[in-house]
C-alpha cells in the first residue's frame, strides 16, 4: 500500500510539472500584446548616459558617483544607465573583482559600491536634479554562488546528463529555465522591489532577446501598475518593442558605422538601414544609437581604434538621424583606453576634451523638437545629392545634416532643395556657397543647419 501511495504522488507531481511547462510553453508562444501609447514623456527628447561605477572614480562608490551628478546634469543628461549594481559571485570569478554582470543577490548591491542607503541616496539625488535612472537587469542567469541555485536548482536549466550549464562561453554564470513559473515569478519579484521600493525608473534589461518576449510582457504588465517605467533591451528584435519595452538598440547601425569608418561601406548601406528600421518597428518605438558602451570599449577597441578620424561625424550621425542617442561615461573625455572588465581601470577624464562638443549636441537634441524621440519627433527625410555614396544629407523638420562619411574631401551640390533661412549651427570642414548649391566638405567633415 506505501509503495502505490509513493507511486500516486510521483505520479501527480509528473503531471503537476508538465502542467507548469506547457502553461509557460503557451506564454512563449501567445499572440504578441500591442501598445500604441508612446514611451514615458520625459524620455522625448532624453539623452541616455552609461554608469560604470567600478570605473567611474577612483573610489568606484555610489557616493563618488553621486558628486558628479551636478556635472552631468549641466552637460544635459537625462538617462542615466547604472551598469549592474548588486553583489558579484565568487565561484567561477573571472579576473579579480569579477563581472558585473555575474548576480549573487538581486536585492542587495556590491559592496564594494556601498550599502542600499547610498543607492537610495543616489536615486534619491538624481531624481531632486531632474534626471532618472534605470536598472541594468541580468535576467537570463545568475552566477553559481546565488542561493537560488542551491534552494532551488529547479529554476536553471540542465544539459543531458542534469548539470547546469552556462550561457555561451559564460563559464561564470549559470542560466535559467523560463519553463518554470515559480522561476519567472520570482524574478519578477525581484525588478518589482527595485521601482516600488528603491524608486528607480525602469530597467535596461541584457541580452533580453535570450529571455522569453512573454516573460518581458508580463513584467511590464505589473510594473506599469507602480508608476510609469522606461525599458531598453539589449537587442535588436521588433518583437520586444511592441509591448514590453520603449528603446532596444540599434546595433545594425553601429556596426555599419565601424565598417564605415574603415572604408568598406558607403552611405547609400546606411540609407538603406534607416528605411528597414522604419518598416519593422512600431511607430512608439525608439531606437538607441551610439559610438561606445562598455561591450564596445572593453571588447572590440575605443572609439578612437574603430573609427579614428570618422568619429566626430559618425556622433554626429548617433545624435541626429534617430532616436535616442548613448554617451559611455568617458566620452565626453575623449576616452582612449579600454577600460578592463573584471578589474579596477580608472577613467581618465583630463579636462574633458569633448564635452563643449558633446553639450552643443545635447542642446541641439533637446531644443529642436523635430529632433526628439520617436513619435515626439520627426522622421529623417534623405536629401540626394550628387555624391550620395559618400554623402548623407537630410532634412528633419526645421534641422538639416550634412555628412561626408568618406575618407576623401568632397565637393558636392544638393539636389531639388534651397538654403533659404537655414544658420549654421556646428559644422567641421564645411565651406558651402549657398546661392550656387555648391558645398565643400572635407574627409569627415559636417555641417548642422538650423532654420
Amino acid at each position: 500500500m506505501k509503495n502505490v501511495l509513493i507511486l500516486f504522488v510521483f505520479v501527480i507531481l509528473i503531471v503537476f510539472i508538465q502542467a507548469c511547462g506547457d502553461q509557460a510553453s503557451k506564454m512563449d508562444n501567445r499572440a504578441r500584446l500591442t501598445r500604441t501609447d508612446p514611451p514615458v514623456e520625459w524620455s522625448k527628447n532624453a539623452v541616455i548616459y552609461e554608469v560604470n561605477i567600478r570605473q567611474f572614480s577612483e573610489a568606484g562608490t555610489f557616493k563618488a558617483f553621486e558628486e558628479s551628478l551636478p556635472r552631468l546634469k549641466e552637460m544635459g543628461i537625462d538617462i542615466l544607465w547604472l551598469m549592474p549594481v548588486h553583489p558579484i559571485g565568487l565561484e567561477n570569478r573571472k579576473g579579480g573583482l569579477g563581472s558585473y554582470y555575474s548576480i549573487k543577490d538581486y536585492s542587495e548591491v556590491n559592496p564594494e559600491f556601498g550599502t542600499m542607503e547610498d543607492m537610495k541616496s543616489l536615486i534619491s539625488k538624481t531624481h531632486e536634479l531632474g534626471m532618472y535612472i534605470i536598472l541594468d537587469w541580468v535576467a537570463n542567469h545568475s552566477a553559481w554562488d546565488h542561493v537560488w541555485v542551491k534552494e532551488n536548482p529547479d529554476y536553471y536549466k540542465k544539459d543531458s546528463s542534469g548539470k547546469m550549464v552556462s550561457p555561451f562561453d559564460w563559464t561564470d554564470v549559470v542560466a535559467f529555465d523560463y519553463s518554470n513559473l515559480k522561476m519567472r515569478k520570482a524574478m519578477m519579484n525581484e525588478m518589482i522591489f527595485w521601482v516600488k521600493d528603491m524608486d528607480i525608473d525602469g530597467f535596461r534589461c541584457d541580452v533580453a532577446g535570450e529571455v522569453p518576449t512573454s516573460f518581458w510582457e508580463d513584467v511590464r504588465t505589473e510594473l506599469d501598475k507602480i508608476k510609469p517605467v522606461f525599458m531598453l533591451a539589449e537587442a535588436e528584435k521588433a518583437e520586444l518593442t511592441k509591448y514590453a519595452f520603449d528603446m532596444d538598440y540599434g546595433w545594425h547601425q553601429h556596426h555599419l558605422m565601424n565598417e564605415m569608418a574603415k572604408g568598406k561601406i558607403n552611405a547609400n548601406e546606411m540609407s538603406a538601414y534607416f528605411d528597414k528600421m522604419e518598416e519593422e518597428y512600431p511607430e512608439r518605438s525608439y531606437k538607441m544609437y551610439f559610438i561606445d558602451n562598455h561591450d564596445e570599449n572593453s571588447w572590440n577597441g575605443t572609439v578612437e581604434e574603430r573609427m579614428g578620424f570618422a568619429a566626430d561625424a559618425l556622433a554626429v550621425l548617433s545624435f541626429t538621424a534617430g532616436d535616442m542617442p548613448l554617451m559611455y561615461n568617458g566620452q565626453e573625455a575623449g576616452l582612449d583606453k579600454r577600460l578592463l572588465f573584471f578589474e579596477k581601470d580608472l577613467i581618465d577624464w583630463k579636462d574633458y576634451p569633448k564635452a563643449e562638443f558633446y553639450n552643443q549636441l545635447i542642446s541641439l537634441k533637446h531644443n529642436q523638437a523635430a529632433l526628439w524621440n520617436g513619435n515626439y519627433g520627426e522622421r529623417f527625410v534623405r536629401i540626394q545629392t550628387s555624391s550620395d555614396r559618400e554623402i548623407f544629407a537630410f532634412d528633419r523638420g526645421n534641422v538639416r545634416v550634412i555628412l561626408n562619411l568618406s575618407p576623401y574631401d568632397k565637393v558636392f551640390s544638393l539636389e531639388n532643395t534651397v538654403f533659404d533661412n537655414y544658420n549654421i549651427y556646428m559644422e567641421n570642414g564645411f565651406i558651402s556657397n549657398f546661392a550656387e548649391n555648391e558645398i565643400a566638405l572635407a574627409k569627415w567633415g559636417y555641417a548642422i543647419l538650423v532654420k
